[in-house]
């Protein structure tokens, strides 16, 4: 089944496959949209001037392109190669695999429900799609807040499989961000007191704080955490408590950003 309506919005950008190529321009089927067929004209494949065609785009490519016009009424969607950058396309081409691969994740779903994977689909897709706004951001969330996810979908009664799915075969999303911690200490064992400052930083979450020395008395602290407010919460406490137990010990700590 689809996962997507059943036409496109101009603007937006589509994956399709190449299906067939004319002086005038190339016919693609689109991949999100249960192979609906569309048109890309010759002066929308390449910016300038284009002699052939077959230079540009071949029979069987996957491509990524924008669309430009949707005329339900004559069942005609219009695209465009040239009207999209390479970080664009990039991104999309992700995007696409990543929901692809999604639905090769339903497939263990559906095992563990008792059903075909079509059904599944079907079962479980409008839904999650509606309302994470793909079928791979709900694994994400699922796999990195398993509690929210339940709480969402706890009237579901496919919601304790795809979350067992979503744990064993999905790697949280993260984010990482750095900062300097300076502490210091010219007491005889102050060397100690520094060593224990880093100790008690780390200590606030061993798996997601990390120090590393970059030059006495400068430290690049390092935190992973699935969200920027989760890192960014870390990261003070973590920094407080070295500030904390240097100070304590009578020497001298600060923290910068990076």
């Amino acid at each position: 089944m689809p996962l997507r309506a059943e036409l496109p919005e101009e603007g937006e950008l589509v994956v399709g496959t190449v299906t067939s190529i004319r002086n005038f321009g190339a016919f693609v089927t689109l991949d999100e949209y249960n192979k609906r067929e569309a048109f890309i004209h010759l002066s929308e494949v390449a910016a300038g001037w284009v002699k052939y065609i077959r230079d540009h785009i071949r029979e069987g490519q996957k491509i990524v392109a924008r669309v430009l016009r949707v005329d339900p009424a004559k069942n005609q969607i219009d695209l465009s190669l040239k009207r999209i950058n390479d970080h664009q396309r990039r991104e999309k081409v992700q995007a696409w695999k990543n929901e692809q691969r999604a639905i090769r994740l339903v497939e263990q779903v559906a095992t563990a429900l008792g059903k075909t994977g079509e059904e599944t689909l079907d079962l479980i897709a409008p839904s999650l799609v509606e309302k994470y706004g793909s079928l791979f951001g709900a694994f994400e969330i699922a796999s990195a807040d398993g509690k929210r996810f339940q709480k969402e979908n706890e009237k579901s009664a496919w919601s304790a499989a795809f979350l067992k799915v979503a744990r064993d075969n999905i790697l949280p999303p993260s984010v990482t961000i750095l900062g300097t911690l300076e502490v210091s200490d010219r007491a005889a064992d102050g060397v100690d007191h520094v060593r224990a400052a880093l100790a008690a930083a780390e200590a606030v979450d061993a798996e997601a704080v990390e120090v590393q020395y970059v030059g006495a008395p400068r430290y690049r602290i390092r935190v992973q955490a699935a969200q920027y407010k989760q890192a960014e919460e870390t990261m003070k406490r973590a920094t407080e408590a070295a500030i904390k137990s240097i100070r304590a010990a009578g020497g001298d700590g600060s923290f910068a950003r990076a």
